[in-house]
């Protein structure tokens, strides 16, 4: 499967912004996918997943209640909706998928966009 992620941009602070993830491949449905982003000189780091079939997702502490994930298999396509945005939500976004497996760990995906550039200024 194929990624590209796209929607991202600058805001101000408490500003909103929708990632979307636009995959090839037509055994999407099937494939975990997971958010990432990385800060300039830190490492990658989780931001959410959900599971194949949107039942199952899970967030990391920093955007919890203010990002949300979802997905339209029929679209072949998941979505970060991103509200309440601070200046330390900047960073480029990278969206995965794996079919087994997924998760947290980027390690667990084989499959990833090629980042959008998110800028929150105060």
């Amino acid at each position: 499967v194929q990624l590209q992620a796209s929607g991202g941009g600058s805001v101000q602070a408490g500003g909103s912004l929708r990632l979307s993830c636009a995959a090839s491949g037509r055994s999407f449905s099937r494939y975990s996918v997971g958010w990432f982003r990385q800060a300039p000189g830190k490492e990658r780091e989780f931001v959410a997943t959900i599971n194949w079939n949107g039942g199952s997702t899970d967030y990391a502490d920093s955007v919890k209640g203010r990002f949300t994930v979802s997905r339209d298999n029929a679209k072949n396509a998941g979505y970060l909706q991103m509200n309440s945005l601070k200046p330390e939500d900047t960073a480029v976004y990278y969206c995965a998928a794996q079919r087994i497996g997924g998760g947290v760990y980027s390690t667990s995906y084989g499959y990833w966009g090629q980042g959008t550039q998110v800028t929150v200024s105060s």
